[in-house]
C-alpha cells in the first residue's frame, strides 16, 4: 500500500503544476464513486445474501435498512470528497469549518428545511412508521414506498408517477400494509331467483376460495342480504386478508361466483330496455 502511494506521488510530481490539482481532484472523484459503488454492493450482498440465517429481518425492513445505509454512505463520502477537493485547491478546511461554526447561525436559517427533513427522516425510520414496499399515503400522495432516505422518501403511485417527498413535509402517515385488510364483494341477484339456493351456492364458493388461498386470514363468509335494489337483491361476502392481497382476493371471489352461477343457472340481473310502440289514433289494428 505504501509503495502504491509513493508511486502515485511520484507520478503527480512529474506533472505540470497546472495539471496537478486537476488530476488529484479527478482521483478523489473516482475513488469516491468507487467507494460508494463497493459499499452499496457490500450492503446489498450482506443483507440479501441467500441462506443467511443470522439476519432474521423482514424483507421490507431489509430494503429499508439497505436504503438508509446507502444514503449514509453516500452523504459521508460526498462530504469527505468535498473536504479533500477544498484542500487540493489550497483552502484551509480547518479554518473553513471554524468560520462555518461562527457563521452557522446565518447559514442555519437557510438550512432549516434541510435539518428539518433529516431529523424527520430519523424519526420516520427508527419509529418504523413504514418500510420500503409498503402501500402508504404521505403528504397527499398514495403509492408504494420505493426508497427511504435521511432527507426524502420516494413513492411511486399506481399510475407509475414517481414522487420525491421531503421528510419534513410528512405530517400524517397512513400505512395500508399493516394489519389485516378487508376484502368486500357485493353480489347482485335477480328477484326471480331462489334465495336459499343462491346463499348455498355462495357458501360453497367461499369454502372453495378459502381452500385455494393461503393469504386469507378470516372467512370468506356470506354476511347475507345487504341491500334491496330496484331490480336486484345485494348479497355481501366478507374476508380478511394479508396486507395488499385484498384486491386479489376480491377478484378471485368474483370469478368463482360467476363460474358457480353459470353452472347452477343462477341469473345475475342486467339492464333491460323495453320499447313501447304507440300507435296513432285511427290507425287500423
Amino acid at each position: 500500500m505504501g509503495e502504491l502511494v509513493q508511486t502515485y506521488n511520484n507520478l503527480i510530481n512529474q506533472l505540470p503544476t497546472s495539471a496537478k490539482s486537476l488530476v488529484r481532484i479527478a482521483v478523489v472523484l473516482l475513488v469516491s464513486a468507487l467507494i460508494i459503488k463497493l459499499a452499496n454492493e457490500f450492503i446489498t450482498r450482506f443483507l440479501f445474501m441467500p441462506n443467511r440465517d443470522r439476519i432474521k429481518i423482514d424483507e421490507n425492513k431489509k430494503k429499508t435498512l439497505a436504503s438508509l445505509l446507502k444514503s449514509i454512505v453516500r452523504y459521508v463520502t460526498y462530504f469527505m470528497a468535498a473536504m479533500n477537493i477544498l484542500e487540493i485547491l489550497g483552502i484551509n478546511t480547518t479554518s473553513l469549518l471554524t468560520a462555518a461554526g461562527v457563521g452557522g447561525l446565518a447559514v442555519g436559517f437557510g438550512a432549516q428545511n434541510l435539518v428539518k427533513d433529516i431529523i424527520s427522516g430519523f424519526f420516520l425510520i427508527f419509529e418504523d412508521q413504514y418500510n420500503v414496499g409498503d402501500y402508504v399515503e404521505l403528504a397527499g400522495v398514495s403509492g408504494i414506498v420505493d426508497e427511504i432516505g435521511l432527507r426524502t422518501t420516494k413513492v411511486r403511485d399506481f399510475g407509475g408517477q414517481f414522487h420525491i417527498i421531503p421528510n419534513g413535509e410528512i405530517k400524517l402517515v397512513t400505512n395500508h400494509s399493516r394489519g389485516m385488510k378487508r376484502a368486500l364483494v357485493n353480489i347482485n341477484i335477480a328477484y326471480e331467483e331462489d334465495l336459499n339456493k343462491v346463499l348455498k351456492a355462495l357458501e360453497e364458493v367461499c369454502q372453495q376460495v378459502k381452500e385455494k388461498r393461503e393469504d386469507i386470514l378470516e372467512g370468506p363468509s356470506v354476511l347475507g342480504i345487504s341491500n334491496l335494489g330496484p331490480s336486484e337483491v345485494v348479497v355481501t361476502i366478507l374476508a380478511r386478508t394479508e396486507p395488499m392481497q385484498q384486491w386479489s382476493v376480491e377478484r378471485e371471489i368474483r370469478k368463482a361466483v360467476l363460474e358457480k352461477f353459470g353452472k347452477e343457472g343462477i341469473e345475475i340481473p342486467y339492464q333491460r330496455i323495453v320499447y313501447i310502440n304507440k300507435q296513432s289514433k285511427g290507425e287500423v289494428q
